[in-house]
C-alpha cells in the first residue's frame, strides 16, 4: 500500500513537471528561444545586488537575426556566438546583453587573471541568455505574472549541460587564485563548500542560487551524460571550452602556472643514480685502500721516528750573527718616535695641571651642551635598515606614490580553560568547535570591540577629542569617513558587529531534514565563502563586513589546521589605521589613539584574567618598547660605573695600614678615570649633536660601556707602568 502511494506521488510530481514544461516552454527545437528581452527586476527579490538586475520575458519563439549595433554588442560580449555578419541569430536583445555584462563584472573580476577561465565562464552564461538554440537546453519552470498585455517575467528555469562540458569549464577555473586573499577564486563561488569541497555541480548551483545575493533568478543546473539525452526533446549544451593552458589568439595569452596546473612545465625526472660506491670519480673501494695505506704509512713513520733520530743524531746550528731585518728596525724607530712624543706631551700636561684641567672642563662642558639638541632615532625602520638599502628605497618609492602602509593594531584572544564541543551543522554535518567559539565569549569580544571602536582621546595640540574615524583606514570611503567605514577585521564582522545578528536563529529544511540554524552555521558558511552577500542558511545574513569588504578567515581566527576553521583556538581583532609621514600632525593623533588603545587593552587583560588569555600590540608598541628598555637600563649604567670605580680604587691600591686606606685605595684615581670616561662620552655625543647627526638608543646603550672598558684598561696600564721599579 505504501509502495503504491509512493509511486502515485512520483507520477503526480512528474506530470506536474511536464505540465509546467508544456506551459512555459512547450517548444524545444533548434533556433527557438525560451525567453527574450527584459521584463524588469525580479519581484521575488529585494535587498540584494541581484534585485538591481533585470530578468527576461517568457518568449518561446524563433531566435532573432542580429544586425548593426546589436550585432557589434553581441560580438564584443559573447564572441563565441558570433557566426558572421549575416548569419548570426540570438535570443537576447541589446538590453539583455548590457545587463548580462553588468551582472558578470563582479565575478569576472575574480577570474580575470586567467583569460581562458574568464572567457569560458562568460561563454557559459552567454549561451544561457543568448544562444539561438536556447530552448534545446533551457526549460522555464516559474514566471511572475505582470499586467494585462505584458509578457510574464521568467524568475526560474532549468539548464541542462553535458557533464563533460560543465566539468571542463569548472576545471579551467578551479586553480585561479586571488593573491590579495591567498585563496582560490572558486572558494568564493561555491558557497558553504569553499574551494576544498567544490566541484562543477556545486559551483553551478551557487551561481544559480538567488540566496547568494548576486543571482537575479533561480537556475537549476542538470549535468547529463550523453546517454541520458537519448529520446528526449532536451539536448544538453556541449559548447566550446578552451583549456586554461591554451592561448586564444595573439592578444590573449594562456593562464600562468600559478592559476593553471596544466600550464606548469613538466619537470624532467632525474637520472637514476649509479649504484656503484664512489668517492668523487674514483671507485670507493680503491679510495678506501689508498686512505688506509696512507694512514698505516704515517703511523709507522711516527713510531719509527724517535729511533731514527737517536741513531742519526741532531745537528743544531745557531746563527748568532744574524742581523736585524729592515722591518724590525722600522718598527723600533716608530715605537721610539711615538714614545718620545707621548712623553713630551705627558710632561707638558703635568707641568700645567690647573690650566689643562680648566681648559678640558670648559671644552667638555661646551661640547656636552650639544646634548640639548640631540635627536634620538626611535623608528625601528631607521634603526635597523640602512638609508641606501634596497628595502628602504622600495619603501620610499611605495610611500611616495601610494602613501605609507597602514598602521596595524591587533588583539589575540584564547580561552585555554574552555573545553571544545561538537555541533551538528545542517549544512556540513558534525563539526568540532573550540572553546573560544562560544556565544558568551563572542559577546564579550563584541563588547570589547565596540568599546575600542568608540574610543576617544583628548589631543592637546588639536584641542579636541580624537576618535577612530579621524584616523582609521577606510578603503571604500576615505573621505567623510563614518565609524562603520573603518576597517576593523574580526569574526564579529560576519555579523556586521550586530548583537541581534549574532543571536539570531531560524528553522531550515535541507534534504528533508529540518533543524535550527544559528551563528555557527553562518560562521561556517562565511569562513568557506567570505565574499557571499547572502548566506545559504535560513538566517539570510551577509558575510561582508560593515565597511563593505570581505573578512577572510585567516584574518578572523587562528590556531586551526587546514580548513577546519571551527577548531580555531584564537580570535583575532585587527584595527587598521592610516599612516602618515614623519612631521604630519595626524601621525601624532594616530599614536595618541594607539596609546589609549593599549591602556584599554591592559585594563581588559586584568579584568578578564582567567577567562581570556589576551595578547595585544599596536603599531607604536615596538617603538615604545625600545624607549622603555633604554630608560630601564639607566640604573644598570649607573651601577656598572660605580662597580668600575670601586674596582679601580681597590685593585690599584697598595695598602700599608688602616690609617692610609683612603690614600692607598686610589679613590681619587678611580673617580677621575670614571669622570674622564663620562666626559668623553658626553663631549662626543654633544659634538655630533651640534653637527645635526641623529643619535640612537643603541648608541646610548653601547658606547658608554665601550669607552668605559677602554678608559679603565688605560688607567691600569698607566698606573702599573708607573709603579714598576
Amino acid at each position: 500500500m505504501v509502495e503504491a502511494g509512493l509511486k502515485g506521488w512520483l507520477l503526480w510530481a512528474l506530470l506536474q513537471h511536464l505540465v509546467q514544461s508544456e506551459l512555459y516552454t512547450p517548444i524545444h527545437q533548434p533556433g527557438v528561444c525560451a525567453f527574450y528581452d527584459e521584463c524588469g527586476s525580479n519581484p521575488e527579490l529585494s535587498g540584494s545586488l541581484a534585485s538591481l538586475s533585470n530578468v527576461s520575458c517568457l518568449d518561446n519563439s524563433p531566435a532573432r537575426h542580429v544586425t548593426g549595433d546589436h550585432l557589434a554588442l553581441l560580438q564584443s560580449i559573447c564572441p563565441r556566438l558570433y557566426t558572421g555578419p549575416n548569419t548570426t541569430y540570438a535570443c537576447c536583445s541589446s538590453k539583455q546583453l548590457v545587463s548580462l555584462d553588468t551582472s558578470l563584472q563582479v565575478t569576472k573580476a575574480l577570474l580575470t587573471r586567467c583569460p581562458s577561465c574568464s572567457n569560458n565562464f562568460v561563454s557559459l552564461h552567454c549561451h544561457n541568455t543568448c544562444s539561438p538554440n536556447q530552448s534545446l537546453f533551457i526549460n522555464v519552470t516559474r514566471v511572475a505574472v505582470r499586467g494585462d498585455g505584458q509578457l510574464p517575467a521568467v524568475v526560474a528555469y532549468e539548464a541542462f549541460y553535458q557533464r563533460s562540458f560543465a566539468e571542463q569549464t569548472y576545471e579551467s577555473c578551479s586553480r585561479v587564485r586571488i593573491p590579495a586573499a591567498a585563496t582560490l577564486a572558486v572558494g568564493s563561488m561555491c558557497g558553504v563548500y569553499g574551494s576544498a569541497l567544490c566541484n562543477a555541480q556545486r559551483w553551478l548551483n551557487f551561481q544559480g542560487d538567488t540566496g547568494n545575493g548576486l543571482a537575479p533568478l533561480d537556475i537549476t543546473f542538470h549535468l547529463w551524460e550523453p546517454s541520458q539525452a537519448a529520446g528526449s526533446v532536451i539536448q544538453p549544451l556541449n559548447g566550446e571550452v578552451v583549456p586554461c593552458n591554451q592561448s586564444q589568439g595573439d592578444s590573449v595569452s594562456a593562464c600562468s602556472c600559478q592559476d593553471c596546473a596544466a600550464s606548469c612545465p613538466v619537470i624532467a625526472q632525474p637520472e637514476a643514480l649509479d649504484p656503484t660506491f664512489r668517492m668523487g670519480r674514483m671507485a670507493g673501494s680503491l679510495a678506501l685502500i689508498i686512505i688506509l695505506c696512507s694512514v698505516f704509512a704515517l703511523l709507522a713513520l711516527f713510531l719509527l721516528r724517535p729511533r731514527m733520530a737517536s741513531r742519526c743524531g741532531k745537528r743544531e746550528t745557531l746563527d748568532r750573527k744574524a742581523g736585524i731585518s729592515l722591518a724590525h728596525r722600522l718598527s723600533l724607530s716608530t715605537y721610539s718616535l711615538l714614545s718620545r712624543g707621548f712623553q713630551c706631551w705627558g710632561t707638558w700636561v703635568a707641568s700645567w695641571p690647573l690650566t689643562v684641567l680648566a681648559v678640558s672642563i670648559v671644552v667638555v662642558v661646551a661640547m656636552a651642551g650639544g646634548l640639548a639638541f640631540t635627536v634620538l632615532t626611535t623608528d625601528p625602520v631607521d634603526l635597523w635598515s640602512a638609508p641606501n638599502s634596497q628595502a628602504r628605497e622600495e619603501k620610499a618609492f611605495h610611500d611616495k606614490y601610494f602613501g605609507p602602509f597602514f598602521r596595524t593594531n591587533q588583539v589575540f584572544l584564547t580561552a585555554p580553560n574552555r573545553p571544545s564541543y561538537r555541533y551538528d551543522s545542517l549544512l556540513l554535518g558534525p563539526k568540532n568547535f573550540s572553546g573560544i567559539l562560544s556565544s558568551d565569549l563572542l559577546l564579550e569580544v563584541l563588547e570589547l570591540q565596540e568599546k575600542l571602536r568608540h574610543l576617544q582621546v583628548w589631543s592637546p595640540e588639536e584641542q579636541r577629542n580624537v576618535s577612530l574615524q579621524d584616523i582609521c583606514y577606510a578603503p571604500l570611503n576615505p573621505h567623510n569617513t563614518s565609524l562603520s567605514d573603518c576597517c576593523v577585521n574580526s569574526l564579529l564582522q560576519y555579523f556586521q558587529n550586530n548583537r541581534t545578528h549574532l543571536l539570531l536563529t531560524a528553522n531550515q529544511t535541507l534534504s528533508g531534514q529540518t533543524s535550527q540554524v544559528d551563528w555557527r552555521d553562518h560562521f561556517l558558511y562565511c569562513a568557506n565563502a567570505p565574499l557571499t552577500f547572502k548566506d545559504g542558511t535560513a538566517l539570510a545574513l551577509s558575510c561582508m563586513a560593515d565597511y563593505g569588504a570581505p573578512v577572510f578567515p585567516f584574518l578572523a581566527v587562528g590556531g586551526y589546521k587546514g580548513k577546519d576553521f571551527s577548531e580555531a583556538e584564537a580570535l583575532i581583532v585587527t584595527f587598521s589605521l592610516n599612516n602618515y609621514p614623519p612631521g604630519d600632525p595626524r601621525l601624532d593623533q594616530a599614536k595618541l589613539w594607539e596609546k589609549a588603545f593599549l591602556e584599554e587593552m591592559q585594563a581588559f587583560q586584568r579584568r578578564m584574567e582567567g577567562v581570556f588569555q589576551v595578547t595585544f600590540m599596536a603599531e607604536r608598541s615596538l617603538e615604545d618598547e625600545i624607549n622603555s628598555s633604554t630608560f630601564q637600563d639607566l640604573p644598570i649604567f649607573a651601577v656598572s660605573y660605580i662597580v668600575i670605580f670601586l674596582y679601580i680604587s681597590l685593585a690599584l691600591g697598595t695598602y700599608s695600614s688602616w690609617r692610609r686606606v683612603l690614600v692607598d685605595s686610589k679613590a681619587t684615581l678611580g673617580l677621575g678615570g670614571v669622570v674622564v670616561v663620562l666626559g668623553a662620552v658626553m663631549a662626543s655625543m654633544g659634538f655630533f649633536a651640534y653637527l645635526g647627526v641623529p643619535s640612537s638608543l643603541v648608541i646610548l646603550q653601547v658606547v658608554p660601556f665601550l669607552v668605559l672598558a677602554v678608559g679603565a684598561d688605560n688607567i691600569f696600564i698607566f698606573v702599573l707602568e708607573y709603579q714598576e721599579p
